[in-house]
């Protein structure tokens, strides 16, 4: 198997599982969690703008690039009026019957917003390894406290550390399922398809962005100093870019 590949496997199973450990170990505070989704958010607002949408306007049409974006966007409103995103205070349920609820819940959720994800970390197969890692890089940061709010509450529940870690953790198999799957498909598909297919992506993460780690990262600090965490993630993206 190529380096990169396994890098980018590696990355992209990181964020469920890690969060899946801290959660049945010890919840981290919520300021650390939010700053982690700030980050992300910078991330991927960079790689949006300054790599996917640029690539999709080279391979394919700016026309192509602008259906691709809205479509991104209309169609992760669409899996989010079905399966609403998780947030980190979701963790704090203390009643028995609705930790089983919320646990089951960000299960199904995760699930259904994996498998995109993963599709998105495969776009290194057309636009190169760096940026799959970038992309798989936010996406394992962003799901870190996504494992942590389905391993904690499955943990009180159960009170198997192993089990709790394995269940949460399966939430992985999407991600690594989207991206073996979109990396195979991008090689037998035309270019103004594959161009389509990179502003949809870029049109998911803003929307993923706009919608969910900004607000949810300035939700419960006054001082909105985790938009220096937002700040942070585009300087990455930029500084990586330049290597």
């Amino acid at each position: 198997m190529d380096n990169s590949l396994l890098i980018i496997i590696t990355i992209s199973v990181f964020g469920p599982v890690l969060g899946s450990l801290i959660g049945v170990l010890k919840k981290p505070s919520e300021r650390f969690m939010y700053n982690m989704l700030a980050f992300a958010g910078g991330v991927m607002l960079a790689v949006s703008f300054l790599e996917l949408i640029p690539e999709s306007i080279h391979i394919s049409s700016v026309w192509i690039t602008a259906i691709g974006v809205i479509f991104g966007s209309i169609l992760m409103f669409g899996v989010e009026m079905i399966i609403p995103h998780i947030h980190p205070e979701l963790c704090q349920h203390t009643k028995e019957k609705k930790l089983k609820k919320t646990a089951l819940y960000l299960l199904i959720g995760l699930f259904l917003h994996n498998f995109p994800e993963g599709m998105a970390i495969a776009i290194g197969a057309v636009s190169g390894a760096k940026v799959s890692i970038v992309v798989a890089l936010a996406i394992a940061v962003q799901n870190i406290p996504e494992g942590i709010c389905t391993s904690a509450p499955y943990f009180q529940i159960t009170k198997k550390r192993l089990k709790s870690f394995l269940v949460s953790s399966s939430t992985a198999i999407p991600v690594l399922a989207g991206f073996l799957i979109a990396n195979q498909l991008y090689q037998y598909i035309s270019d103004n398809l594959i161009g389509f297919i990179i502003s949809t992506t870029a049109g998911i993460m803003i929307y993923i962005t706009s919608d969910e780690l900004i607000p949810t990262s300035c939700c419960k600090t006054t001082d909105h100093k985790t938009i220096f965490s937002l700040i942070v993630g585009i300087l990455f993206v930029i500084l990586l870019g330049a290597l």
